[in-house]
């Protein structure tokens, strides 16, 4: 018996929503805290502008998700929508124009004529759904699943920056806080290669390059309104 084969593509509407999440929550709550840390020896600033910066971004992230995934959504709905009137105003114009697509893949006219003919009469919208929109269930935009998937990855990327700063030297906040991201960065780019199916280093070392460079320049920013950490 054979087993069934092992396809990650299934997983990548609610994946690429939590991972975008979560590594934004660790990356921009982590930059907020070091910005704030560089210009504040205090602790309670720079934790309340965690936690603040914590809840608007998991808010931002699922509110932005949706509204974007939504509007996808309008737009395969519009299409389906329109094919669903062009199948019941020239079905026979829909058949040739499905055989044309199934030709121009490799099948020779015959052929792509009864393949088309076969799917017409099985499903003929989702034939013309799948093979001249690319619209697929897997592929199908879920704006309610990406914005859960992305709001929640974002609060738990973001609450572990908001612990180290609860935690850390006040003084040594700004370093602790950099390691303690990139450590967090390379377990999220090992899970999400890994779970994509995709090369390890190569997720680890794109994370943690454009997460220092956010984290350096909010560093920067928060020394340049000139407080010391020492």
């Amino acid at each position: 018996m054979l087993e069934s084969e092992k396809h990650y593509i299934i997983r990548s509407g609610w994946l690429r929503a939590a991972i975008l999440g979560a590594n934004d929550g660790i990356i921009s709550t982590a930059s907020i805290v070091i910005g704030i840390a560089a210009a504040s020896d205090t602790r309670e600033p720079i934790v309340l502008a965690g936690i603040a910066g914590l809840v608007a971004g998991a808010l931002s992230m699922a509110a932005g998700e949706y509204v974007s995934v939504s509007s996808q959504a309008d737009l395969e709905s519009s299409d389906l929508a329109r094919e669903i009137k062009e199948l019941e105003e020239t079905p026979e114009a829909e058949l040739i124009e499905l055989a044309q697509i199934y030709e121009a893949r490799g099948l020779d006219k015959k052929l792509a004529l009864q393949v088309a003919e076969k799917l017409t009469a099985h499903n003929a919208l989702e034939a013309h759904a799948r093979d001249e929109l690319g619209i697929t269930e897997i592929t199908q935009a879920k704006p309610f699943q990406a914005a859960f998937a992305s709001g929640t990855a974002f609060v738990f990327g973001g609450i572990l920056p908001v612990v180290v700063a609860m935690l850390a030297s006040v003084n040594q906040m700004v370093y602790i806080q950099y390691i303690f991201a990139l450590v967090f960065l390379i377990i999220l780019g090992s899970f999400a290669a890994k779970t994509g199916g995709s090369n390890i280093k190569r997720a680890i070392i794109r994370i943690t390059f454009w997460g220092t460079a956010a984290m350096g320049i909010t560093a920067l920013i928060g020394y340049l309104f000139g407080v010391n950490m020492a």
